[in-house]
């Protein structure tokens, strides 16, 4: 079930909607979970993302990208996509090898279509 973000939002601000997954403390470490907060409030701003922080993942689809958040002992990915007027959260895990699981894209491709429908 998606959660829509309403707080702190100028006008101009695009939503945040979770699909899936979530920000918190624990798992990320507190300095982490700050870097995603910062970093998504910068995507609900309008402003885009660039390596080394976010890269785009285009095996899921267009306007698909992932926010990469280095924690003390984990790597964090948020897959997001950019919509006209959201941010939309796809998935958040923990990156363990250099390739992005099947199951992880496979997962966020699904999750895009039902929120294009």
């Amino acid at each position: 079930m998606s959660n829509v973000t309403y707080l702190n939002m100028s006008e101009n601000d695009k939503y945040l909607v979770w699909l899936h997954g979530e920000v918190k403390t624990p798992p990320f470490s507190m300095e982490s979970r700050i870097k995603a907060g910062f970093l998504l409030r910068r995507l609900q701003k309008g402003y885009l993302l660039e390596m080394p922080v976010s890269r785009p993942m285009p095996s899921i689809g267009a306007n698909c990208h992932e926010l990469r958040i280095n924690d003390k002992t984990k790597t964090w990915r948020i897959v997001y996509f950019i919509d006209e007027d959201a941010i939309v959260i796809l998935e958040v895990f923990a990156k363990r090898t250099q390739k992005t699981p099947t199951e992880v894209i496979d997962s966020c491709k699904r999750r895009l279509q039902l929120y294009k429908k």
